[in-house]
């Protein structure tokens, strides 16, 4: 692990901070900062501004977005860079609060800089681009007893998968044995090669600091890479499965309390991970039994099937009998009793099917409280009105959900059936646990 340094001492390289106790007054506005204001950052920057916080810092490495932030009324003079390390040097002793929005590759360093320095830290999902660095997240929320953190999966903050909850834990799908989770993305591209050659860097860009801790190549116009189009690359997004499972299986890991995966094994892919991920894939991961329920198993459907089809399961059929497909994204929860439907990527819409047995069976009882809002909790647990875990998607929970997830795509690279203890060490083969793990590039550990 890094050496430690005082936070006011940062330089670039593999450091880490000492925690800093922060003792919030509730009726004080709470100080945030920023590493990137663009793109879907720029919800988080709306929602903290609309909820009265206060922005002293910002890093974005695209100068044109710099506007998302000191747009903002009252917010005019905030400091903007582009190199998030700059930020926390000269204002951590400021910042009550930081999100972190980057590309999946630069999550891990900012957050866990954020978290060591006692900084309130919300990142967006997955939460980070390795199974090893959400591991170790999770330690350091641990650690860490004052800080609050929060992963951006929304959906976590919605009734959908508490509904779901509600109907599983009332017997209306008997034991639940299968989950079966389907997306229609990638939206990007994903199965090519590497693009050859290099451009220009535009002047109101820091190509250094946009690759960050990924293996340096040269910078790529024509949107290849930024805004949107890394998500499909191995070095910097985490595909199809990292982009949406944070969303679209949230219910499973919230009503399951899964643990670690025991196994999890790439049952089809259209072609080798390369530069980017493969067009189309299946995985299947499988779940001990845990506190009386039995174990069980999820398959993960992305993209299209060798034949050019989407990839999705067979319609169930409950829902032909009713006169129904399945929707283009959802879940389906096939239990020893009955069958639930849940439609869209965040747990929207969950329902028993066929439609005479939803009729039969009723609306479940409720048992979990609802959440104020996904950013609401975050931020009335940061100003101490409530504990921190009321901060529902913390790290504690969406750690090891994002190591899971991970482990998916983790399967695919190694192009095998992976195995795990219960602690999520790769049992059946060691130097996978090598791949689950990157160094960081000089510089840009936190």
């Amino acid at each position: 692990m890094p050496n430690k340094l005082t936070r006011r001492n940062f330089i670039t390289g593999a450091v880490a901070f000492p925690a800093i106790v922060r003792a919030q007054n509730q009726n004080s506005k709470l100080q945030v900062g920023f590493v990137a204001v663009g793109g879907r950052a720029g919800a988080h920057v709306g929602e903290s501004h609309k909820a009265g916080l206060q922005c002293v810092a910002f890093a974005e490495v695209d100068k044109g977005r710099w506007g998302g932030a000191l747009g903002k009324p009252g917010w005019n003079e905030a400091k903007g860079y582009t190199d998030w390390r700059k930020m926390f040097e000269k204002h951590g002793k400021d910042i009550d609060v930081v999100f972190v929005a980057t590309p999946d590759h630069s999550h891990f360093s900012p957050s866990m800089t954020a978290v060591s320095m006692g900084i309130h830290c919300y990142t967006e999902k997955p939460l980070t681009w390795s199974v090893r660095e959400a591991q170790l997240l999770s330690k350091a929320y641990a650690k860490q007893k004052d800080v609050v953190t929060q992963m951006g999966n929304q959906g976590h903050g919605g009734q959908g998968w508490r509904i779901a909850y509600e109907y599983i834990k009332g017997g209306a799908v008997g034991d639940v044995k299968e989950f079966h989770t389907w997306t229609n993305r990638p939206v990007w591209p994903q199965g090519g090669k590497r693009r050859e050659g290099s451009d220009p860097i535009p002047e109101n860009f820091d190509w250094e600091c946009w690759i960050g801790p990924a293996p340096m190549r040269p910078f790529k116009g024509n949107k290849a890479y930024h805004p949107f189009n890394w998500r499909g690359v191995a070095d910097f997004g985490s595909g199809a499965l990292g982009d949406m499972a944070c969303h679209t299986t949230d219910g499973i890991y919230a009503i399951m309390d899964c643990g670690y995966a025991a196994t999890v094994e790439p049952l089809m892919m259209t072609g080798p991970v390369g530069d980017q991920f493969p067009s189309g894939m299946t995985v299947k991961a499988t779940y001990r039994a845990k506190d009386g329920r039995p174990g069980f198993s999820t398959y993960w459907y992305e993209g299209k099937t060798p034949e050019g089809k989407d990839n999705m399961p067979k319609t169930p059929e409950e829902l032909t009998i009713d006169g129904q497909k399945l929707p283009r994204t959802g879940n389906l929860i096939i239990g020893t009793k009955g069958k639930m439907l849940v439609g869209g990527d965040y747990w929207n819409s969950p329902r028993i099917i066929p439609n005479a047995k939803r009729i039969e069976f009723g609306r479940p009882k409720q048992l979990l409280e609802r959440s104020p809002g996904h950013h609401r909790e975050f931020f009335m647990a940061c100003r101490g009105e409530k504990p921190r875990e009321f901060s529902q998607s913390n790290f504690s929970y969406s750690g090891p959900m994002t190591a899971n997830i991970q482990l998916g795509n983790l399967c695919v690279r190694a192009g095998k059936k992976i195995e795990l203890d219960e602690k999520g060490n790769i049992t059946n083969d060691k130097s996978i646990n090598e791949m689950a793990w990157r160094e960081p590039r000089k510089g840009f550990a936190p």
